[in-house]
Formats: structure tokens, C-alpha cells, sequence
């Protein structure tokens, strides 16, 4: 029994299709996706158990490899990788040892201090409903939605899962505690009661009170989809909308296999696996039916009732016509693979040259003799002689060669060391902002256009949570209520003075006191009902 889409009642969403994306697409896209975040993570792997090969080792190789060796050539590595298998798909070359490896993750710590200027001091959401009661009740619902994701650190998750990735997805879903303890509303006076009325513009005419509707709030879910589990299904005319949202994964339970593996043992009669166990999820999320299918059999069904599809993407940096965004890690790597080979071979050819080394002519024995101070060596051979040899010797255009490299990085990451702190040579005087700001340039200009991306997929975020509550009967909104604001604190440290003064005078040009404090990361004063 495999995929079965009669419930949707849509011709245009056929199982032979889903069966393609999930037994075809998604291994491509897991391979391509897998890669990306091995050069952000760059994993350590325990060398027997990463390679499965015979591949050669020697005095100066480790005993682990790293995610980005993936990209070293085989002179080093002692391994051709070939095709999509991975790290761990790679085969040992003949007759070539595995090398010194040298990996220094530039990556890593250029995508950390994007997501640092991006979210490193939160972001603020004000509302734009035409009310100010409902502006304030909005503001603490959404607050109070993003402070329960907080804790699991969801910005900077959204943020670094879409600048390794190129994009992130977040479903907007209910936890079973919001399904089980709301009762969808149906006609009639019972309706009234648990639904809210739209002329009411404020809670304290509905039946349900603030602190309620904050209690019910945060327990609406926002998973962030990972790249390799999603397959949406975008409409043929445009490419920006998604008719149907399928996730394929892997979902490890909570049990050990015992079927498949073909090292188990014995012990006290009982048979123990090798491996978790784990099941291969796929779900289908449509604007009136979802669905959740275990190795394709169809375990859970039910009523969305949004009527859209509760999914809002997000590039991380706009790209036309493609449903993915720009990847900050894809642009880097072959950067990366280049540094990581220069600092291999620099540092094979420091460990040769850095200790001497002696050719000895004539004298027997001598290769079971150590080099050690106050020990001489005699023989009757007038034609024997020890030659020295060795010792580290400069090579300027190598240096040169590694300094224009991560220049390069820093020219197409917009990341220079500066912003990690690194100060090599003197800059000036970088106390005035203009100054600053100058420095900065190519992360600013980077960073303002992850805000606008980002910060119109947290509008549809708030959009999609306040429907969601409509839907449900807990807090009634109409289309213009929904309209909300994202503000971005400057990442840049700031003088107070200067903003103390800015704020004054944007009060006397008449800017509301309420924007100004908030501009200046206050909140204005009043009570649980929004009132000052």
C-alpha cells in the first residue's frame, strides 16, 4: 500500500509524482544539502569507522577526519571521492598515503557572525491594526508566540539554517494541548461564546481574557524545516506559490533494530542490534487535508482549517526564479577547499623541512644509531661522511598565496576579521560611526538585505499566527489587523547621547511618543489591558 490522494481532490496532486520527488529527488537534494552543512559544521569522524576503506596512513596522518576533507584532492586525503557519495563514499588512490591535513573552517565563523549582526539583539513587532486596543493586544499575542520559540534559540536557527541552506521553512502548526482544548466553532449561540465577534474591538468584549489568549498562543508551534526534508510542490505558473508542502525524513524511534544489520550477536540468548531503528516519515500538508505517511503507509489524516497552506519560506538572499535563495556556505567552498589544500601542503612541507635530517655514507650500523647530543660515531672507511640536510626555509609566495585567498573570502562573504574582533594592523580612528560604518560596509550591505528578506518572512509568520488563532475561535482578526511591522535594531554599538538626542527631536517634529520609545527599546507604561 503505498501513497493514496483521494481526499485531497485535487487531479493535480498525483502519487506518482510525490513517489518520484521522494524516491528520486530527495536523495539528490539530500546529498547537495548534506554537503553544505559539512563545510559549516565540518564534523570530526573517527577515521576506521568514517572511511571504510583501505586507505593508507603513515606517522604524520590523524586518527579522524573532518567534514570539508571532502573537497581535498587525493594527494593528500589518500582518497578520490567521486559523484555524490559523501565523505564516506570516497576509495583509497594505490600507492598514496594519507597526508598531514590541515582544515581551518573559515566558514563556520563568517555565517555565526552574519546571524550575530542579523539577530544578535532580537527583533521587535509592531502592529498596524487600525485600532490602538487591538495594536497593544496583537503586540503581547505575537510576543508572547515568539518568546515560548525563543527559548530553543529560534532566530539565530532560522538564521543560520537559511544562510547554510539558501532558504528556511517554517510550518505554523497548533500542538496537540491548542487541538485538544479548543473546540473548532460551529453555528449557533455555542459558537458565540468560544468565537469572537468581528465589531468587538477589544478582548474584554469576548469571552475568552488576555491572559487566555496569551496562555493559548504559545502553544502554537513553529518548526523550522530543515532543506533536506522539504519537497513542496509549487504551482506550474509561478513558482512562488506552494500548492502542496511535502517533508521526507528520517525519524529515529526510540527502539533498536533487529531486522536488516548483519553484524548482531547473541548475548544471554537475546538478539542485539546493531543500529536504532528508524522509520521513513513523509508528510503532505495541503490547504484543506493533511497527511502523515510511515514507510508509506498512511498512519494520521486530518481537517486543516486555514484553508492555505501553513508554510511561510524564506530566502535567505532573494534569487529570481528559483525557489531556493542564495547560500552563504555554497559560494565559499571552493575558497575553502583552496585554503584547506595550501594549509595541507604547507604544513607536509614544514614538518620535512623543519627537522634535520642526516645522509650517512660509509658508516655500518648506522641507521640503528640515534642522533642524540655527545654520541660520536667512528669507522676505518676514509671515504665515510654524515651530510646535514633539512631545516624550514621561507617560501613567500605560498604565504602570499594563502593571505590573497582569504581575502578573497572576505570579498565574497562581505565577513572580514574585523568584525570577529581580529585587529591586525592599525585602522584609523574608528570612533566616529561614519568610520565605523565605512569598515563595516560589506556586512552592513549584506545584512540589510537578509533584513528584508527575513523580515518579511517573520510578517507572514505574525500573519499566519493571528489566522490561526482566528480560525480556532480563541482571537478574531480581520485582514487589515494582520498587517504588522519588523523592526531591526542597529547592530552597530551606538552613542546614547546621540540617540537621546535624535529621539528629542524626532518628538518635537511631532513623531508619536510610543514609536520613539520603542525606537529606543522601551515599552510605554500601562497595565495587562494595553491602557496608560
Amino acid at each position: 500500500m503505498g501513497f493514496d490522494f483521494s481526499k485531497f481532490g485535487d487531479e493535480g496532486l498525483q502519487e506518482s509524482f510525490v513517489e518520484w520527488l521522494v524516491d528520486e529527488q530527495w536523495v539528490g537534494i539530500t546529498s547537495h544539502f548534506g554537503r553544505l552543512w559539512e563545510y559549516y559544521q565540518n564534523q570530526m569522524y573517527e577515521h576506521g569507522a568514517a572511511f571504510g576503506t583501505d586507505c593508507k596512513v603513515n606517522e604524520s596522518s590523524r586518527n579522524y577526519i573532518q567534514g570539508q576533507e571532502l573537497g581535498l584532492p587525493a594527494r593528500i586525503s589518500g582518497v578520490l571521492h567521486s559523484g555524490g557519495g559523501g565523505l564516506f563514499g570516497g576509495r583509497a588512490v594505490r600507492d598514496i598515503g594519507r597526508k598531514e591535513v590541515v582544515i581551518e573552517n573559515d566558514i563556520s565563523w563568517r555565517i555565526n557572525a552574519m546571524v550575530d549582526f542579523l539577530f544578535g539583539k532580537g527583533v521587535d513587532f509592531v502592529s498596524k491594526a487600525p485600532q490602538a486596543d487591538k495594536r497593544k493586544e496583537i503586540e503581547r499575542i505575537l510576543k508572547a508566540v515568539f518568546e515560548a520559540e525563543a527559548q530553543g534559540g529560534f532566530f539565530q536557527n532560522m538564521a543560520v539554517l537559511g544562510s547554510v541552506y539558501g532558504f528556511v521553512d517554517c510550518v505554523v502548526r497548533p500542538d496537540k494541548e491548542l487541538l485538544c482544548g479548543i473546540r473548532r466553532p460551529t453555528k449557533g449561540a455555542a459558537a458565540s461564546e468560544h468565537s469572537l465577534s468581528s465589531s468587538g474591538g477589544s478582548i474584554q468584549k469576548q469571552g475568552l481574557s488576555l491572559d487566555s489568549i496569551l496562555q493559548l498562543a504559545s502553544h502554537i508551534c513553529l518548526e523550522l524545516i530543515e532543506a533536506p526534508r522539504a519537497l513542496p510542490i509549487l504551482d506550474e505558473g509561478d513558482y512562488r506559490k506552494i500548492n502542496y508542502y511535502v517533508q521526507n525524513f528520517w525519524q529515529h524511534k526510540n527502539d533498536v533494530s533487529t531486522k536488516g544489520g548483519f553484524l548482531r550477536r547473541l548475548l544471554g540468548g537475546k538478539c542485539v542490534a546493531d543500529e536504532r531503528s528508524k522509520i521513513m516519515v513523509t508528510e503532505v500538508t495541503g490547504p484543506g487535508i493533511w497527511q502523515r505517511y510511515e514507510d508509506k503507509q498512511l498512519v494520521a489524516e486530518g481537517f486543516n482549517p486555514l484553508g492555505v497552506v501553513p508554510v511561510v519560506h524564506i530566502q535567505n538572499i532573494a534569487q529570481p526564479y528559483y525557489y531556493e535563495g542564495i547560500s552563504d556556505v555554497e559560494q565559499l567552498i571552493g575558497l575553502q577547499d583552496e585554503l584547506n589544500t595550501r594549509l595541507s601542503d604547507r604544513a607536509n612541507r614544514i614538518t620535512f623541512q623543519s627537522f634535520k635530517m642526516y645522509l650517512a655514507k660509509g658508516i655500518e650500523g648506522f641507521e640503528d644509531r640515534p642522533v642524540s647530543p655527545g654520541r660520536m660515531w667512528c669507522t676505518d672507511n676514509p671515504e665515510a661522511s654524515i651530510e646535514q640536510f633539512g631545516g624550514d626555509g621561507s617560501a613567500p609566495s605560498e604565504n602570499a598565496h594563502i593571505t590573497e585567498i582569504r581575502e578573497a573570502m572576505d570579498k565574497v562573504s562581505g565577513v572580514t576579521p574585523v568584525v570577529a574582533g581580529v585587529l591586525k594592523n592599525k585602522l584609523g580612528n574608528l570612533t566616529s560611526g561614519v568610520a565605523l560604518k565605512m569598515t563595516f560596509m560589506g556586512m552592513l550591505a549584506r545584512n540589510t538585505r537578509k533584513q528584508f528578506t527575513y523580515g518579511e518572512g517573520l510578517k507572514q509568520i505574525g500573519r499566519m499566527i493571528l489566522r490561526t488563532l482566528d480560525a480556532f475561535g480563541i482571537y478574531h482578526t480581520r485582514a487589515e489587523d494582520r498587517e504588522i511591522e519588523v523592526l531591526f535594531p542597529n547592530p552597530l554599538p551606538e552613542n546614547v547621547m546621540e540617540r537621546l538626542q535624535e529621539a528629542q527631536i524626532k518628538k518635537e517634529l511631532g513623531v508619536p511618543q510610543e514609536q520613539v520609545l520603542r525606537e529606543l527599546g522601551y515599552e510605554a507604561v500601562g497595565d495587562s489591558q494595553g491602557r496608560e
